[in-house]
């Protein structure tokens, strides 16, 4: 798989991973697309890396949101630990 590939993957996994359908099917539908017939090991770690980067962008973008329950909780402020309650 070359960067223009991974580029493609990247972006189909950004697009549909907050949609309520599978973004794992979409990167296996833009697979198929490119013709990529790689060892189903660098299929799983390019799945990983592209999940892992999703989860670390969210993380980014809600960043003082997580911050604020985090801090909430330590702080005992009963609204945030009750959500972060219901998170877990």
């Amino acid at each position: 798989m070359d960067e223009l590939d991974a580029l493609f993957l990247g972006i189909i996994q950004g697009l549909t991973e907050f949609l309520p359908v599978s973004s794992s099917g979409h990167l296996e539908i833009g697979r198929r697309l490119l013709g990529a017939n790689e060892l189903p090991s660098d299929n799983l770690l390019m799945t990983s890396i592209l999940h892992f980067a999703t989860a670390l962008s969210t993380i980014v973008v809600f960043r003082k949101e997580i911050w604020s329950l985090l801090t909430g909780v330590i702080s005992k402020n009963s609204d945030d630990s009750q959500l972060l309650q219901g998170l877990i």
